[in-house]
């Protein structure tokens, strides 16, 4: 399966990098993604060199991913899971909390 997917929307979630006994890292991320009437949090997963390419990235930044579906089967059961190997920032960066004393910029 060759097809390569797109979703574009908010990041909701950066997960921590998971290093395993093998030498193997991962990292989620979970974007949320308008959808008519209730907005959708899509997980993918970036894969080793990857992971630390999220830091550049904010929770609320807008967000375009490229990603790919790859499924397996594990002792009986099967799983799918949505590989992003592109993210790129829209130019939407989330605002920093205004307490009472700043200025709110325009």
């Amino acid at each position: 399966m060759s097809d390569v997917y797109e979703l574009k929307g908010s990041i909701k979630v950066i997960g921590e990098v998971q290093e395993f006994s093998s030498g193997f890292k991962k990292r989620e991320i979970v974007v949320t993604v308008p959808d008519d009437k209730y907005p959708q949090d899509i997980k993918l997963e970036v894969m080793k060199e990857k992971c630390d390419a999220l830091d550049q990235f904010s929770v609320g930044e807008e967000v375009s991913v490229s990603f790919n579906v790859r499924g397996n089967e594990f002792n009986g059961k099967f799983y799918t899971n949505l590989q992003a190997w592109k993210i790129t920032s829209t130019g939407v960066k989330p605002h920093p909390p205004v307490g009472d004393d700043d200025e709110i910029p325009f």
